[in-house]
């Protein structure tokens, strides 16, 4: 790792240090009392690894393939909002450290860049990520600039009907800075300067969306669909019967509704109920590569990583993103040799069981 960028267990807490109070306090958030969001991270504490031995492995292949696309390891990143808070070149100096390890982004609606700009300087496989607008014209002119920039899928977040609540008192409501630019959602009003993210986002998402709204999506873009916000193995079978071609097990990182269930301990029954029929992937608490392993265990196709590429980026722009990611794959690889695993497919639930969760070491955290 560069030395310049502090090593993963020490990413947050540097990013504190170096981003503005308000600004930290929007990426780090969680609704309520954060009960959903320490579950998250509570879950993979609770897992323990089971390996195979005198397998043989010594060099593990990483690689994996998603919605047809080859991928060099099955961590992507994760859809965030308002990136160049934390960095100037926000979204593309992330999606450029993706495309370098050779894996995906995921690019947020909320970007603080457009999806042409991003698309035209990054080399990496783009997913686009969608509220559904309460304008739908407005919609299907963010489906077809997506169709247009390239994109390889669109993801569809369905599990923010609302923002999430903040205690006062706990939170300050995050207030968009001045000259905040959403450039994906041009033709919109944009933000009154002063305004609270909440009250904008109340304005511009619809929050009353259906499963007859996921089958309009599904008639009027080519791309691949992709539901963001699934925790119910019901609507795992739902997402299958309305032809969605992935979902993602995802609470919002704990952000929107705080008590719901941790996504590792969901993923199961939802791989269980999708049966094949769709790739199911997840985020939720992901931190360290073995968190990786863990959640290919138990099931997912691809994992996504959220907060942690925003410390990075925060922390080191570009080459934080990339080191993060390196020391990701770095871990991962070393657990599949541990287990005993030679691919990501030799990934299965007999290499994990459920023990005892004791406290984790501060430096592992």
């Amino acid at each position: 790792m560069n030395p310049s960028i502090p090593p993963l267990h020490d990413l947050e807490s540097r990013a504190h240090e170096l981003l503005p109070p308000e600004v930290y306090g929007y990426y780090a958030g969680a609704a309520g009392a954060g009960a959903t969001l320490a579950a998250n991270l509570a879950a993979f504490d609770r897992l323990r690894l089971r390996p195979d031995v005198l397998t043989g492995t010594t060099a593990p292949d990483l690689s994996t393939t998603v919605l047809g696309v080859r991928l060099t390891l099955p961590v992507a990143v994760a859809p965030m909002a308002l990136q160049g808070l934390a960095h100037p070149e926000g979204d593309v100096a992330t999606a450029r450290a993706a495309g370098d390890v050779g894996t995906a982004m995921i690019l947020a609606t909320l970007a603080s860049r457009s999806l042409e700009e991003v698309a035209a300087a990054v080399p990496c496989p783009l997913w686009f990520q969608l509220y559904v607008l309460r304008d739908r014209g407005a919609t299907r002119t963010l489906i077809d600039r997506a169709v247009a920039a390239g994109a390889r899928a669109l993801v569809v977040t369905v599990d923010a009907p609302t923002s999430g609540h903040r205690r006062p008192g706990v939170l300050t409501e995050f207030i968009l800075p001045r000259g905040t630019r959403l450039p994906n959602l041009t033709g919109l009003p944009a933000p009154t300067p002063g305004a609270a993210l909440r009250e904008y986002f109340a304005t511009v998402v619809d929050g009353a969306v259906t499963w007859k709204d996921v089958a309009w999506l599904r008639s009027v873009s080519p791309l691949p669909l992709v539901l963001k916000g699934i925790l119910a193995p019901e609507d795992g079978r739902l997402a299958a019967e309305h032809g969605v071609d992935a979902v993602v097990v995802s609470n919002h990182g704990g952000r929107m509704l705080d008590g719901a269930v941790a996504t590792l301990d969901a993923l199961p029954a939802v791989v269980e109920a999708a049966a094949g029929r769709l790739e199911v992937w997840m985020d939720g608490g992901v931190r360290r590569g073995r968190d990786v392993f863990k959640a290919l265990a138990l099931g997912a196709r691809l994992v996504l990583v959220g907060r942690p590429v925003l410390w990075a980026l925060a922390t080191g722009g570009e080459v934080g993103v990339r080191a993060l990611f390196t020391d990701l794959r770095d871990e991962l690889e070393t657990t599949m040799i541990g287990c005993g695993c030679a691919a990501v497919g030799d990934v299965t639930p007999r290499h994990v069981t459920e023990g005892t969760m004791t406290a984790t070491p501060k430096s592992l955290r």
